[in-house]
């Protein structure tokens, strides 16, 4: 305050109150001034006659004309700032939407100098006049209270193939703390989602007892005061590592604004801001180091300590100790069953019971297994996660019984059950399958599967019959069977070049009749 010029009325009443008998400490105070400032006036007080008791203290105006005629205005000299021609470069970074202290840190690496914090906000309030804030409440917890998560967009980054994508950060911010975890992400789904909270704790070595969030979809389906309801891989998630959800009422932002500005806001401006588009892997690797060495060791704004020394030596111990096992990845999701007796899960088809066919089913897919649950939580189907797009894991049994002859049936399997039947069999079956150019694969199942309905043994004698006929079809040997004709001797009378001949037990007569109309 040396450089203050003090209005008449101050310095009629510092005259006044000399008068009465105030040393300079005390009318230093009273003024709110430098004692240095009180000496100078007094001197000139005095050199002009002013602090005579006896005499009377002229009026306010009298002191100014004085004062202006015997002891002129001096200006202070002017100083070069350090920011001399650097407006315009601190605006457009201000636009980019860079804090004041990330402009700092911007400018001295491009410039390799240091520059001065004050100077540079002393700037920017040239062209951003302070606008004034709504009167808050703020609420602080004990360590390891609580933890509070958000989404904030980033901008483009490049993938692993080349490719920009936009990119969004996850923030986890400790609320005692204020020390952070971060990362980039490509989506704001339920997986990354809950990817992005296993790894926060990871990097903490702990969980907090409650998380406060936004109403996102990928962990409140329905959004409310008084109810809201939770998404189920969310909740699932909470009960591995024991923690309280806890989310914002809707549109109440700021009732987790240690992760709002603190967080988001914070490695957004600092961070990310200004930066050209980069890997994504690379800078995940640059913020995971600023988390901890620019981020945890500044002084915060707050708390006036580094969130880094007050969470290693308070609130790491606060948290609750991690689970032996890291939670097993698991996004649930209502499935609708096929007539074709599967869901469709992540792109790929996985069967139910065929009783539910047309029913609303959840799907719960973890990183190893998904899993199909009824409505009333009774779980009806288990099977290994598929490893693409587009690949079924069906379960036989899922199946009607009616339908499983033709869809397991292969060459391979036909030709061993037609062997295990029986030689008569087996060459039957081996002339359906090697007939060019038809396929008659199916033709030789339905005979195969006369032995259900029959018995292996019937059968056998129906082809060995149907082959001494010289007829080798299905209807020949089905009608054999369906008549009880394979019981029906058929009597060898010679051999002929080491083959047998049968003769006929009936008449060529019945034979024929049997083959052009009648029973075989």
């Amino acid at each position: 305050m040396a450089n203050r010029r003090y209005s008449t009325v101050d310095v009629r009443e510092l005259l006044r109150l000399k008068r009465a008998g105030h040393n300079q400490t005390q009318l230093a105070r009273v003024l709110d001034c430098d004692r240095k400032t009180v000496r100078k006036y007094l001197k000139w007080a005095g050199e002009h006659g002013l602090l005579d008791v006896a005499s009377e203290l002229p009026d306010a105006a009298t002191v100014h004309a004085l004062l202006e005629k015997t002891m002129p205005q001096r200006r202070p000299p002017q100083q070069v700032s350090t920011l001399e021609g650097f407006a315009d470069v601190v605006k457009a970074m201000r636009a980019r939407g860079m804090e004041i202290a990330a402009i700092k840190t911007r400018l001295e690496e491009e410039h390799r100098r240091e520059f001065s914090y004050e100077a540079l906000r002393r700037l920017v309030r040239r062209f951003e006049p302070e606008v004034a804030s709504e009167v808050v409440v703020r609420v602080e917890v004990e360590p390891g209270n609580e933890a509070q998560v958000d989404f904030g967009y980033a901008g483009l980054t490049v993938d692993e193939t080349g490719a920009r994508r936009k990119t969004w950060v996850f923030v986890m911010t400790l609320s005692w703390s204020r020390h952070q975890y971060a990362e980039l992400v490509y989506n704001q789904s339920v997986a990354t989602w809950l990817e992005c909270h296993r790894r926060g704790f990871e990097f903490f070595g702990g969980v907090p007892a409650r998380v406060v969030l936004d109403n996102l979809k990928a962990a409140i389906t329905k959004a409310c005061t008084e109810d809201p309801a939770v998404q189920r891989a969310y909740r699932e998630c909470a009960e591995h590592y024991r923690f309280l959800i806890d989310p914002n009422p809707p549109r109440r932002p700021n009732l987790k604004g240690k992760v709002e500005k603190g967080g988001v806001h914070y490695v957004k401006r600092n961070f990310l801001a200004g930066r050209d588009v980069e890997p994504t892997a690379a800078l995940n690797r640059k913020l995971l180091a600023w988390c901890l060495d620019v981020a945890g060791k500044r002084v915060h704004g707050t708390t006036k300590e580094q969130p880094l020394e007050r969470f290693v030596t308070v609130e790491q111990k606060a948290l609750q100790r991690l689970p032996a096992i890291a939670y097993d990845l698991a996004v649930w999701k209502e499935v609708k069953l096929h007539r074709d007796c599967h869901v469709t899960y992540d792109r790929a088809y996985y069967s139910a019971p065929y009783r539910l066919v047309g029913q609303s089913l959840w799907a719960r897919g973890g990183t190893r297994t998904v899993k199909i649950y009824t409505n009333d939580h009774q779980l009806v189907a288990t099977h290994d996660r598929a490893n693409s797009a587009g690949e079924r894991r069906t379960c036989l049994e899922h199946l009607p019984p009616e339908k499983l002859p033709g869809l397991s049936l292969n060459r391979d399997t036909c030709r061993l059950q037609a062997k295990a039947i029986g030689p008569a069999t087996q060459n039957l079956v081996n002339a359906l399958l090697d007939d060019q150019p038809v396929d008659r694969l199916r033709t030789a199942g339905r005979l195969v599967a006369l032995a259900e309905k029959y018995s292996p043994e019937r059968l056998e004698r129906a082809c060995a019959r149907a082959q001494a006929f010289g007829d080798g079809q299905y209807a020949t040997v089905k009608r054999i069977l369906a008549k009880g004709l394979d019981d029906e001797p058929l009597e060898p009378v010679e051999a002929v070049s080491g083959r047998a001949v049968f003769t006929f037990a009936r008449r060529a007569s019945e034979y024929a009749l049997g083959r052009f109309g009648g029973g075989a």
